[in-house]
């Protein structure tokens, strides 16, 4: 049996468009001789779909859609991934055509993802039908690893899926895959969604395991793919891609940033993104994304120096800039920041700086960068990363605006690591000083983070077990940890979930994202 694999960038809710891509894969397997092609689950309607889901006319517009992608399958079995209409509510199906008509539909029965809870109904499951003489089980979505009984009497095992990447869910995921294969002896083919969702990005990596465990076919990871794999030739193993079980899977936190923001815009019709430019590391990882994602041509940025940025940054920011090739801007921010403290002294005059005069600098610069995209349409883009937004070092409606964060669900750490591979691709783009310096928000004189923070990689390192491991305190400090940073970070964490309600849409990276694996009570009074 030839089965063609069509690993497709979908966008949601538009039906005519996905319908239009699904025919073409559909003729283009036809003309290269296979005898099914296969789509990813919710193909049709795009993923996650949410509340189009629960709206009647969308799960029609889906239905008729059906009908005429049905229309192509004269000589070929397609599997079409749709959302289909139930007196129960809304299943995730695998909608089987041939001979011009709808003759099959298997449905997911596990719901697993939080995304999915209360817009999908669960299904029937597993279920093996005949295609082209051989016996074929089509399983949907999570259905897969959560099988409870194997279907013995098929020959392959047709998955088709969305699931989005994630740090290392990639060798996570060849292993169910190659276990299931090899255990039972079946060919295990999955196909799986592939592009920018808004906070989720599809990596793609569909492939083909054969009944030796062995990796027969690796499709794109992070673009779209098309391939045909026959069943009865001899087929040659495949490779394992070395980035696949590297320690850290920097390249492809790259690649799914990079996807993720071009999605974000494309699918959204925006062009041009902007940046405010610190002379620090994360605007220039966050500026560099962009200009890989969008083209140099469409990134602009914005320095915005007060009266305590050293000198440096503004020179570190500007080299970066020209290194990169974007359009910048250098705008002093000095007499309007000096204008609105004097504006304020009869409310807050004679009392010590603090955190008041700091936010007030972060709020100035969100003002001119909305005022940049007002004007111009140039999207502002956050700066953020995951470290500063776990232990609230971002200021409301400062740096924590934009109309989308790339990198807030990456540490620091991490921002470093993304740094010197793009220095390593890019032909170190980011000067080096920006590498070296110590991290700071330059928001009063000599300010530095360890001022009141370990090292970045003590404190990622116990961020990672809280959020990522979901760690006690008491088993932290057990491994070694200082036992007041723990307590401290603990705390920091908890105090601030008031400002991750309102963070704008964040790229989800980690396997553990705020506000979706990690989600805690807006009022809480546990705190353990």
């Amino acid at each position: 049996m030839k089965i063609a694999l069509a690993q497709l960038n979908y966008t949601i809710g538009d039906v005519s468009g996905n319908s239009a891509k699904i025919i073409d894969a559909v003729e283009r397997a036809k003309r290269e001789g296979a005898d099914v092609v296969i789509f990813a689950e919710q193909a049709l309607s795009g993923t996650p779909a949410v509340d189009l889901l629960r709206k009647t006319t969308f799960l029609e517009l889906c239905e008729e859609a059906l009908e005429q992608i049905a229309k192509h399958c004269d000589t070929i079995t397609a599997i079409v991934g749709a959302p289909i209409l139930s007196v129960d509510g809304t299943l995730s199906a695998a909608v089987v055509m041939e001979k011009g008509t709808i003759t099959h539909c298997a449905t997911k029965y596990h719901i697993t993802a939080r995304r999915e809870m209360g817009f999908l109904t669960s299904g029937v499951g597993v279920e093996t039908i005949n295609i082209c003489g051989e016996k074929v089980a089509l399983i949907v979505g999570d259905d897969f690893r959560r099988m409870k009984s194997v279907a013995r009497k098929a020959d392959i095992y047709i998955n088709i899926n969305a699931r989005r990447y994630g740090k290392g869910v990639l060798s996570n995921r060849y292993r169910t895959i190659h276990d299931v294969a090899y255990l039972n002896a079946k060919t295990v083919v999955i196909i799986n969604q592939v592009g920018g969702s808004g906070e989720i990005v599809y990596d793609g990596t569909s492939g083909i395991i054969d009944s030796r465990g062995r990796l027969m076919l690796k499709m794109k990871s992070f673009a779209e793919d098309f391939a045909i794999y026959d069943t009865a030739a001899e087929n040659v193993e495949a490779q394992l891609p070395e980035n696949l079980y590297s320690h850290d899977r920097t390249e492809l936190n790259y690649e799914a940033a990079v996807l993720g923001l071009r999605d974000y815009f494309r699918k959204n019709g925006y062009a041009k993104a902007c940046v405010g430019l610190s002379g620090g590391i994360d605007s220039a990882v966050v500026a560099c994304i962009a200009a890989d994602a969008l083209g140099r041509e469409n990134v602009r940025g914005l320095m915005m120096p007060s009266q305590f940025t050293p000198d440096v940054s503004v020179e570190d920011a500007t080299l970066f800039a020209k290194n990169l090739g974007i359009e910048y801007s250098v705008l002093p921010i000095t007499e309007v920041y000096d204008s609105i403290v004097d504006t304020l002294k009869p409310v807050i005059g004679g009392r010590d700086f603090d955190s008041t005069e700091e936010n007030i600098q972060t709020r100035i610069r969100t003002l001119m960068l909305m005022a940049l995209q007002n004007k111009t349409g140039y999207i502002l883009l956050n700066s953020s990363n995951k470290s500063e937004n776990a232990l609230g070092l971002c200021t409301l409606y400062g740096d924590t605006a934009g109309a989308f964060s790339v990198t807030g669900d990456l540490y620091k750490t991490e921002m470093y690591d993304l740094a010197r591979y793009i220095n390593r691709r890019f032909n170190d783009v980011i000067p080096q000083h920006i590498l070296s310096k110590e991290p700071s928000s330059e928001l009063h004189p000599d300010q530095k983070d360890s001022d009141i923070l370990p090292p970045y990689e003590v404190v990622d390192a116990i961020l990672m077990r809280m959020i990522e491991q979901g760690q006690h305190r008491e088993e932290i400090k057990n491994a070694g940890y200082d036992s007041d940073v723990v307590e401290r970070i603990h705390a920091m964490i908890m105090q601030n979930e008031k400002k991750r309600y309102q963070f704008p849409p964040v790229l989800r990276l980690s396997s553990c994202a705020f506000g979706h694996e990690r989600l805690m009570p807006l009022i809480n009074k546990y705190g353990d």
